[in-house]
This record gives structure tokens, C-alpha cells and sequence, in this order.
């Protein structure tokens, strides 16, 4: 089912012994547009922490109750690798984090989470999957903060169209389907969906991103009810809308 991440902010979170805080927040991955890692608000626990959840970790959620369990103890959480509240998530430690757990490394292909890359047996050949990890592992995992992008400006080919308030995600594979727009004024307050994969670029400096929509195509799109879920029936008429096929696989 598809999710809005602002409404999983707050969710407690209960570890296999005892509830260890709340959802903070979300790192996601750039380049693939995936929930890479919950941000866990356990100050009250661990203060001067910050806890990183896998979604590999979650357990089925208590929509009506707000809790997410969290496959791990406290012990385990607590004497895993520590990072400061302040830090930023290097390639060098989350190898540190999934080593501690015995987790797979999700940029090697492997788990549910991952996008997997063909390989070979021919010897003489380079091994696409060998390619990827490495320049996986060289590139860093260039996570970025959701509540850092809220607000961010969204630029369609010929014009602003409003800013970044929301993401809508896979609860299952943690893909990230849309970016919600508050159009603000333009369109009287308006809610669009725009996907990820109709971003061409995004400034971090600026804090922009980009699309190659027209603005009068985005005027025309199928009214984004907040209240209401994303549903299948929505997103084929969205898809058909712009004209472009829909992955249910994502």
C-alpha cells in the first residue's frame, strides 16, 4: 500500500524488549529514489544518537495505534557502531552498522530493498553485478534527509510550480512513488503527484528540482486528494494522463 511518509513521522517505535522513541525521519537514496534508512528519535534513550532502522528491521505496522515494531533489542540497537546526532551516514559506516546486525549490504544487490544488476559466468567478461558494487562502494550512498527536501521548489520546463510538502511511499519496498507538490496560489492550493522518475534534476544548493512537465500539463493533472488514498485506479490515470507507462513493480 501506498503511504505518506509525514504521516509515519511521529510512529513509536518498540523493539523487541520495549519502545525505544519515535520516527524522526527518513534517509533516501538519490539515485534510485528508496527509503534507505528510518531516522529514530531516541533522545530520551540515547541522547547525542542517532539510530538508523532499515526497513529490513520493521515489522507490520499498528496503523490505528501509530507503532511500527522494530525486529532488533535494545542491546542490539544500543552497542551497534554510534554516530553522532550531527553526523552525516558515510558508505564506511553503514558497512560498520549492517556488519554489527549481519545484515546483507543493500548496494551489493542483495534483500528485497535492492535493485539487482545481471552478471555473468563468462571469465573473460566483466561482471556487471562486480561493476556496480564498485562503483557503488566508491561513490558514497549519497543519502538525503526527507525533512531536509520538504520545502524544496519544483521547476517545471517553463515555469515554478510550487514546492515539496510530502512523499508517497511502497510500504512494502520503501520506493519512493511520489513527490506531493503544493502548487500554492498558482492553483489555488492544490495538491500534484509528480514521480520521481519525471525529475530530471535536483540542486541541492539551491534546493530546486527539475522536470521536463510543462506547467499547463501539471495544471491538467488528476485532482491529488490528501485525504484520500493512492490507489491503482489513481495512478493508471495519472500515468495515462502524461502519457507514460506505470511499473508496478517499484
Amino acid at each position: 500500500m501506498l503511504r505518506s511518509t509525514r504521516d509515519i513521522v511521529g510512529y513509536e517505535l518498540i523493539a523487541k524488549d520495549g519502545a525505544i522513541g519515535r520516527c524522526k525521519d527518513f534517509l533516501f537514496d538519490d539515485r534510485e529514489w528508496k527509503i534507505r534508512h528510518m531516522v529514530g528519535d531516541t533522545t530520551r534513550w540515547l541522547p547525542g544518537r542517532k539510530v538508523l532502522i532499515p526497513p529490513e528491521t520493521l515489522g507490520n505496522p499498528d496503523w490505528d495505534e501509530r507503532r511500527f515494531p522494530v525486529k532488533l533489542t535494545k542491546s542490539e540497537i544500543k552497542d551497534s557502531p554510534p554516530l553522532k546526532d550531527n553526523e552525516p551516514v558515510s558508505r564506511k559506516y553503514e558497512k560498520e552498522l549492517f556488519r554489527h546486525h549481519g545484515w546483507a549490504f543493500y548496494w551489493t544487490g542483495a534483500g528485497p530493498w535492492s535493485r539487482r544488476v545481471g552478471g555473468t559466468t563468462d571469465p573473460a567478461q566483466k561482471n556487471p553485478l562486480q561493476e556496480e558494487i564498485r562503483r557503488a562502494e566508491s561513490r558514497g550512498p549519497n543519502l538525503h534527509s526527507e525533512r531536509e527536501v520538504i520545502g524544496y521548489r519544483v521547476l517545471a520546463a517553463d515555469r515554478a510550480v510550487g514546492k515539496i510538502v510530502n512523499f508517497i511511499v511502497d510500504d512494502e519496498t520503501w520506493a519512493i512513488r511520489y513527490a506531493v507538490v503544493d502548487t500554492g496560489s498558482w492553483l489555488h492550493g492544490r495538491s500534484v503527484l509528480v514521480a520521481p522518475t519525471w525529475l530530471t534534476s535536483t540542486d541541492w544548493v539551491s534546493r530546486e528540482v527539475h522536470t521536463n512537465l510543462q506547467s499547463k500539463d501539471v495544471e491538467g493533472s488528476p485532482p491529488y486528494d490528501p485525504s484520500a488514498p493512492v490507489n491503482r485506479a489513481y495512478e493508471t490515470a495519472l500515468y495515462d494522463y502524461y502519457g507514460r507507462p506505470v511499473d508496478w513493480r517499484k
